[in-house]
């Protein structure tokens, strides 16, 4: 069973900066497709950021385009999620994400959090006003 574990989460200001970590405890990590979620007291998780195995595809939500960035690093068997500009309402639980991916494309992603087979525990992000 892969475990992902997270890191990088706390308390900041309106307008400030964290850098999410993500590794993953075995591999082959190139093969994964990833993703981040979030999930807001009373609210349903919902998609953050994705990246393609190759690291080449990424697709951000909306709310988080031109903020935030997703990256990985495959041989260090971790993701990253840079979050600029931050808001109150970014203020949730992250989750990281992965998937075996190994017979689709260099491209391919996934936004559906249903598709995805092994999650963190989620790490606390707080954005005080």
């Amino acid at each position: 069973q892969v475990q992902l574990v997270e890191s990088g989460g706390g308390l900041v200001q309106t307008g400030g900066s964290l850098r999410l970590s993500c590794a993953a405890s075995e591999g082959p990590f190139s093969t994964y497709v990833l993703g981040w979620f979030r999930q807001a007291p009373g609210k349903e998780r919902e998609f953050v950021a994705t990246i393609s195995r190759s690291g080449l595809s990424k697709l951000y939500a909306d709310s988080m385009k031109g903020r935030f960035t997703i990256s990985r690093d495959n041989a260090k068997n971790t993701v990253f999620l840079q979050m600029n500009s931050l808001k109150p309402e970014d203020t949730a639980v992250y989750y990281c994400a992965a998937k075996p991916a190994e017979y689709q494309s260099n491209s391919y992603y996934i936004t559906a959090k249903n598709e995805y087979y092994y999650w963190g525990q989620g790490t606390q992000v707080t954005v005080s006003s």
